[in-house]
């Protein structure tokens, strides 16, 4: 059953890991496990008219994931993105510059898709070149009053300021980020909070968000809404690599929170998710079956 179009607008790339490239970026990421998850999944991004641009794009499309939307590049290369797992649970990114989803454009058809979903999910890697972040903006301008707009705040190496980020929060309805994001985020914003909770409910307070979403790794994750927390332990499992974990961790949230369970059910189907795909290789692994499992119990 199809229950909506949710979108991911930003970075379409290649993990490039030391045995082999895989699809990724998060937005993409997301938007594949929506899909995943019983929801219509698209990407909004743009890529090169090269071999990765139409190999990713033909991936995408035959995991079910809309890619009429993905604009084509002349100019830049598709986007990659080295990975270095030696910690599994840790992985490091170097993210290379000058590539086609720095380019972002706000095209009449990129409105109309955002005009038609449900929801949307962004993060601040792709706002790191004033083309792309100009876009974005365009894009979700007053989006907030008429879907979810989700905020993934997904800080990566020195992409981000304070201004990228008051803004983003402006943008969205449902925050998520991570333990370490927090305190980043506090320093960066100058805020007195002592907890995460006391963090998310500023955010809360400061922004007129709907919801934020505090994910603790091995150690489960926070959810502050304004009708109450929820707070879940971790599940254990042997990790293969994180890569796409905290993305489809973010689909689950959303859908669930789209099909109205209460926050501890969100909280729970989330961190199952993110455990799941945690314990399997790169960021788009074929996980609809252990889903619908998953969204029975």
């Amino acid at each position: 059953m199809n229950h909506g179009l949710i979108l991911g607008l930003g970075e379409l790339l290649w993990d490039c890991f030391p045995d082999g490239e895989r699809p990724g970026g998060a937005p993409a990421n997301f938007a594949y496990h929506a899909a995943q998850l019983g929801f219509e999944g698209g990407v909004l991004s743009r890529v090169g008219q090269d071999r990765r641009g139409q190999e990713i794009v033909s991936i995408l499309a035959n995991s079910g994931v809309k890619t009429e939307w993905i604009q084509w590049d002349d100019t830049h290369p598709t986007g990659y993105v080295t990975v270095d797992v030696s910690l599994p649970d840790q992985p490091r990114f170097t993210i290379h510059e000058g590539v086609a989803w720095d380019y972002l454009e706000a095209s009449l058809d990129w409105q109309q898709a955002i005009d038609s979903a449900v929801a949307v999910c962004f993060g601040t890697l792709a706002q790191r070149l004033p083309v792309s972040r100009a876009a974005i903006r365009s894009l979700l301008a007053g989006q907030k009053k008429k879907r979810l707009v989700v905020f993934d705040v997904n800080l990566r190496q020195k992409y981000f300021d304070r201004p990228i980020i008051e803004a983003s929060l402006e943008l969205a309805r449902l925050v998520k980020l991570n333990d370490e994001e927090v305190r980043v985020l506090c320093q960066l914003l100058e805020l007195p909070a002592k907890t995460e909770e006391e963090f998310c409910h500023y955010i809360l307070d400061r922004f007129g968000v709907d919801a934020v979403c505090v994910t603790r790794g091995a150690q489960g994750c926070l959810m502050v809404d304004q009708s109450g927390m929820a707070e879940v332990p971790g599940i254990p499992v042997n990790v293969v690599d994180t890569v796409g974990a905290g993305d489809a961790f973010t689909a689950a949230w959303v859908t669930s929170r789209m099909m109205g369970w209460n926050l501890a059910r969100q909280a729970e189907l989330a961190n199952r998710v993110g455990a799941l795909v945690a314990s399997l290789p790169g960021g788009m692994p074929s996980v609809k079956e252990e889903y619908q499992r998953l969204l029975k119990l």
